[in-house]
């Protein structure tokens, strides 16, 4: 049925809630994961009276991005190993996490998606959307929403 699910996390409660599912169905369809962490693309620098104000450079942003991206993974991976899941692990840095997500199941030739979602609803979730909302909408994967 499944032989690579992709489990976005961005190693919160409920993403680990999602890593845990997603063990659990490729323990059971005897699939891989492949784990997969977005990271903020590099802030735009402020600019106050004609002066830019940047706090970190570009490249020890992505070096303090990937050292977080590889935290979060690496967490990913020895739990699917204690349960004895193949994991890879990729990460990118992308403006909109919801695009990252759909590129990397694409690169990684994932054939669904688990993700977690925090169930907003109302104008929260009018205004706000959600990064889930917006892989549902996009992806022609099939995705299961952990809440």
């Amino acid at each position: 049925m499944y032989s690579n699910l992709l489990v976005p996390t961005d190693g919160s409660k409920l993403s680990d809630k999602a890593v845990g599912q997603a063990i659990a169905l490729a323990q059971a369809l005897k699939a891989k994961i492949t784990a997969f962490h977005a990271s903020a693309d590099y802030p735009m620098p402020v600019y106050a009276d004609g002066v830019s104000i940047q706090l970190l450079s570009k490249r020890e942003y992505v070096k303090q991005a990937r050292e977080e991206a590889r935290k979060v993974l690496d967490n990913v991976a020895r739990k699917a190993a204690a349960a004895g899941v193949d994991c890879d692990t990729m990460n990118a840095i992308a403006a909109a996490p919801w695009e990252g997500i759909i590129a990397c199941a694409k690169k990684a030739r994932c054939d669904a998606i688990v993700m977690a979602s925090h169930g907003r609803g109302g104008l929260s979730a009018m205004l706000l959307g959600s990064e889930t909302t917006k892989v549902l909408t996009h992806s022609k994967l099939p995705v299961l929403v952990v809440r």
